[in-house]
């Protein structure tokens, strides 16, 4: 199983890859890998951290393993059916939401961290705002 990194700060999470559920989505992320961006509190979504990935060309992707509701936890990549495209980190409760309404996420891997981990990493995206973040393959 392959695994991606996320690092935010000082911090340093680590995912595995879900390549049997969303083979097509775990391929154009390995295409637009490592990525350096920013990582923001969703407006809309509940307790959830979003990066956008509009600059990315990504391919036409199925909905593949996709939910409106993911876990703690679980990393989803949204191809922008109809809204920005993003990867969503879910903190805590979340219900994947847009002003254009629900939207489901392709959910790609599952981050190894602690319910207290992901819920510094939410109020530290609602205290201090936008962090800079790593995303690549380990």
């Amino acid at each position: 199983m392959g695994e991606l990194e996320f690092i935010v700060g000082d911090q340093t999470f680590t995912a595995t890859l879900l390549e049997d559920e969303a083979p097509e989505s775990i391929a154009a992320i390995r295409e637009f890998l490592p990525l350096d961006s920013e990582i923001q509190h969703v407006r809309w979504s509940g307790f959830a951290g979003w990066v956008n990935i509009d600059e990315v060309d990504l391919p036409d992707l199925p909905r593949e393993n996709h939910t409106v509701y993911p876990s703690r936890g679980d990393v989803l990549l949204y191809p922008g059916y109809k809204n920005d495209q993003e990867i969503l980190i879910p903190c805590g409760p979340t219900c994947f939401k847009s002003p254009a309404g629900e939207l489901a996420g392709n959910h790609v891997a599952i981050l190894d961290a602690t319910r207290e981990e992901l819920a510094a990493l939410e109020v530290s995206l609602l205290k201090d705002g936008s962090q800079p973040i790593t995303i690549r393959e380990r």
